[in-house]
């Protein structure tokens, strides 16, 4: 049993390099491959400097998680720091924060989807193939397909293959070695073509820019799994250099092949890059492998929201009634609350068809980012930190406060800013109203000075006797 026990333990550890590819395999997805599409029609070619600048904020923040995590173990991760740090108070806010994201993104991401499937059927509503992605990722979830985590290495292998094609037949196309291309190269120069919507557009299109790094968070809570805890932050950096030169490589080579007006959020840059009368082809293969890659972080989302519910449940901040499991096994009280949400996510693209991404997507970016905020303030609270360790702490700080205010300044993001404001208050209305049922509760449990008096007088009265002999 012992020997079992640690073949087991030896397989859980991940060398640094390992967590680093876990990590790039684990961020890139919708986000990156339509979203960057949205922040480049908002932003302009600039939008590469606001890619770069979210890299170095996702790093402090993956930082920060890393150091609480290998100097503290906690299943509930960045949400027990928070409640550590802070209290029960913001244990709740942070995992609500959490679970609204996660949500939202699972939203934004069967949006995209379904963007990606209409590539072939135009005809057939956004909502319809929302509902049947999101329907299939219920049933993995809820199934509990032993075989989906080897699953999820080859769609994370299939992404990476995916972006490497990107640049080959991108530089490719740019040498004249494949002819016929649908755009001619024009790398930007001048200002006005740099930043075509001005600074006002760079800062709106910096909230995109940081939610194709989402999902860090989730590699901060497997940091405890390295054989050497002190290497986490190594594992994040050199994953984050990564991420950085692989978007702007490949960003970089879509705009100086795709007019800026032709960009839009309905599209990914990079199908649009590939297109070219002798590839008529590649732009199919590449839209499959959008839908592929897609739906793996998609279920992923999906497999996260699901846990973090649970364990909502389990420690009193959301009903008992979804941490239980029908037939002990299958999480269907938790899945049916999320297929709620999801189902709400599906009645907003019938409503607004034209403008549900860009919505839905801003949204998901800024309880993200709320959430990260939390990481951060957590971590000056329970790491000891140096001076330079303060000083990336309020880099990070800024820079996501930067990104939170900058959708203000653009009509797509705005909506998106004020649904987000909408569910903080939410969350905060019901963080009250739940820490004021426990501090009543926690009153009426402690004895009465009365009572307590009663209660212990027969533990006296022995006292109460020798006094009263010794006055006698």
């Amino acid at each position: 049993m012992g020997t079992a026990s640690n073949a087991s333990d030896k397989e859980k550890k991940l060398k640094w390099w390992q967590l680093s590819l876990l990590g790039v395999a684990g961020t890139i997805g919708t986000g990156y491959f339509l979203g960057s599409g949205l922040a480049i029609s908002i932003g302009g070619p600039a939008v590469l400097f606001a890619y770069v600048l979210a890299a170095l904020g996702t790093y402090v923040v993956f930082d920060a998680l890393a150091r609480m995590t290998a100097g503290h173990p906690e299943q509930g991760s960045f949400r027990s720091y928070a409640k550590n740090a802070y209290g029960s108070w913001a244990g709740f806010a942070s995992g609500w924060i959490y679970w609204f994201s996660e949500l939202l993104i699972m939203g934004s991401q069967l949006t995209a989807l379904a963007i990606f499937s209409r590539f072939w059927f135009p005809a057939v509503p956004l909502w319809l193939f929302a509902a049947g992605f999101g329907l299939a990722g219920m049933c993995i979830v809820f199934f509990g397909n032993k075989g989906f985590d080897r699953v999820e290495h080859v769609l994370a292998i299939i992404k990476i293959a995916a972006i490497a094609m990107f640049l080959i037949l991108a530089c490719s196309l740019l040498a004249g070695w494949i002819g016929g291309a649908k755009f001619n190269a024009d790398m930007p120069l001048d200002a006005a073509e740099v930043l075509p919507k001005g600074w006002n557009g760079l800062w709106s299109s910096f909230l995109f820019a940081f939610y194709a790094y989402g999902g860090i968070e989730v590699l901060g809570i497997l940091s405890y799994r390295l054989k050497d805890p002190k290497q986490a932050p190594r594992a994040g950096k050199v994953m984050l250099i990564t991420l950085a030169a692989v978007y702007a490589l490949s960003i970089g080579l879509a705009v100086s092949m795709v007019p800026l007006s032709a960009f839009n959020p309905k599209e990914s840059p990079f199908v649009l890059a590939l297109s070219s009368d002798h590839l008529k082809f590649i732009p199919h293969v590449f839209n499959g492998v959008l839908i592929i890659a897609g739906f793996s972080t998609m279920t992923a989302s999906l497999y996260a929201v699901t846990s973090m519910m649970i364990t909502l449940a389990q420690e009193g901040d959301a009903p008992k009634l979804f941490s239980r499991k029908w037939k002990k096994k299958y999480p269907l009280f938790a899945l049916t609350l999320i297929g709620c949400g999801l189902i709400g996510t599906i009645a907003v693209s019938i409503m607004l068809p034209e403008k549900v991404y860009e919505y839905v997507t801003t949204a998901a970016g800024l309880m993200l980012l709320y959430n990260w905020s939390f990481i951060l303030m957590s971590s000056g609270k329970l790491v000891k930190a140096t001076v330079f360790a303060k000083i990336k702490r309020w880099v990070g700080l800024l820079l996501i406060g930067a990104a939170v205010t900058g959708s203000l300044f653009h009509p797509l993001s705005r909506p998106g800013f004020f649904v987000s404001l909408l569910l903080v208050a939410l969350i905060g209305a019901s963080d009250f109203m739940v820490q004021h049922v426990r501090k009543k509760r926690a009153r009426l449990s402690e004895p009465h000075p009365g009572n307590a008096d009663a209660m212990h007088f027969s533990e006296r009265m022995p006292t109460f006797a020798k006094r009263r002999n010794k006055l006698k």
